[in-house]
């Protein structure tokens, strides 16, 4: 009786403290699956960026498919567009895309391509890494950052001296150092405080490669055509996808990108979702700016405040757009009051100075160009 009450005790330990056969195997899967897609997808990327053994002539992905952030623009889809656009998809519908394309532009761009189905699914996973991990990020730059340090440090080693240690015999030249440190230290505090909220040169990725220079210089298409508020309205608004769509339901394949980003507008129109673009020129919200009081009242060109954007692949902030740079705009811009008829019945003094040839111009502050209120309120 008491073996048999023994082996049921054992018999119950191992029941209960222990995880059962089935959860272990669960766990064993779970690790090799783990493993087997961390192998794929290694495998996957030495192919991608071409590290194999086999010497061939065809390029490697990498070669026209970035999987970093780069400045200058590539008309091909980057490895993380690829794989949010693939990841789903059967191994049938990968390799109908890589080997045999039926795009005039794919078909000539992979000629020769013959990935077998087992290296199409290691540069899936590879994909499917990169989808969940994100691409690779530049590292940022610490330059002023270290510098501000050093000097930090010089300022506190010379307050050391001057006060307690006395090691340099002539107090000047501590003094000397200290200024000059703090001087160089103020001079990048304050040249950061201005830059704050300032993005010149800023030119961010779009989630759509869309080219000013294609649109605007190549096919002549108006500004106005997609920015319908510019004469009208504060903003010069962007254009829905339906706008898109106007000319892109029939051209279904760009020059230079293919069908890819083509495809993206359709997807957007058919997933009622819009067009997430990435704004650059912002300006803080305590300014009020009015395209239309510019662009219709006062003539001005869009290229006076966004450079040649009709020479643009990718829009980039061209001016800094400064409460300085406005104003000097301002100050240096004559009001054309002779044929424009906003002016016609309006600011008489200044009408009968003119005529009178007391001024020989009237420029913008001469109206309320330097008015706070104006743009600010």
């Amino acid at each position: 009786m008491s073996k048999l009450y023994l082996f049921f005790s054992i018999v119950f330990f191992l029941l209960t403290s222990s995880p059962s056969f089935s959860e272990n195997q669960n766990t064993q899967n779970h690790d090799k699956s783990d493993h087997n897609f961390l192998e794929s997808s290694k495998k996957g990327e030495r192919i991608f960026k071409g590290l194999v053994l086999t010497k061939t002539k065809l390029k490697a992905c990498i070669s026209c498919h970035n999987i970093s952030f780069s400045d200058t623009l590539n008309w091909n889809p980057s490895a993380w567009d690829i794989a949010h656009r693939f990841s789903n998809k059967e191994i049938s519908d990968f390799n109908s895309v890589l080997n045999v394309p039926i795009a005039k532009l794919m078909s000539e761009v992979h000629a020769g391509y013959e990935y077998s189905e087992e290296e199409l699914s290691h540069i899936k996973n590879y994909l499917l890494k990169l989808k969940n991990q994100g691409t690779e990020q530049p590292k940022p730059i610490v330059n002023n950052l270290i510098l501000f340090l050093f000097l930090g440090l010089i300022i506190t080693l010379a307050l050391i001296d001057l006060l307690f240690t006395k090691k340099i015999k002539y107090k000047f030249i501590t003094i000397l150092i200290l200024f000059l440190a703090l001087g160089y230290q103020i001079k990048m505090l304050s040249e950061d405080a201005m830059a704050l909220g300032r993005h010149e040169n800023y030119a961010p990725d779009q989630p759509i490669k869309f080219s000013h220079k294609v649109h605007a210089t190549d096919n002549k298409i108006d500004c106005r055509y997609c920015h319908t508020g510019v004469d009208n309205s504060k903003s010069a608004v962007i254009p829905s996808a339906n706008v898109c769509l106007n000319c892109h339901s029939i051209v279904r394949e760009g020059r230079n990108s293919g069908k890819f980003e083509i495809n993206k507008i359709h997807a957007a129109v058919e997933n009622n979702k819009a067009i997430e673009w990435v704004r650059i020129h912002k300006l803080p919200d305590h300014v009020f700016f009015s395209h239309a009081q510019h662009v219709n009242v006062g003539k001005r060109e869009c290229q006076e405040c966004h450079g040649e954007v009709e020479q643009m692949h990718i829009v980039k902030q061209v001016e800094d757009l400064s409460m300085g740079w406005c104003l000097d705009c301002h100050d240096k811009t004559a009001v054309d009051f002779s044929t424009n008829n906003y002016y016609s019945n309006t600011f008489k003094e200044l009408h009968i100075k003119l005529a009178k040839e007391q001024i020989d111009s009237v420029r913008v502050k001469d109206i309320g160009g330097r008015e706070c209120a104006r743009c600010h309120y």
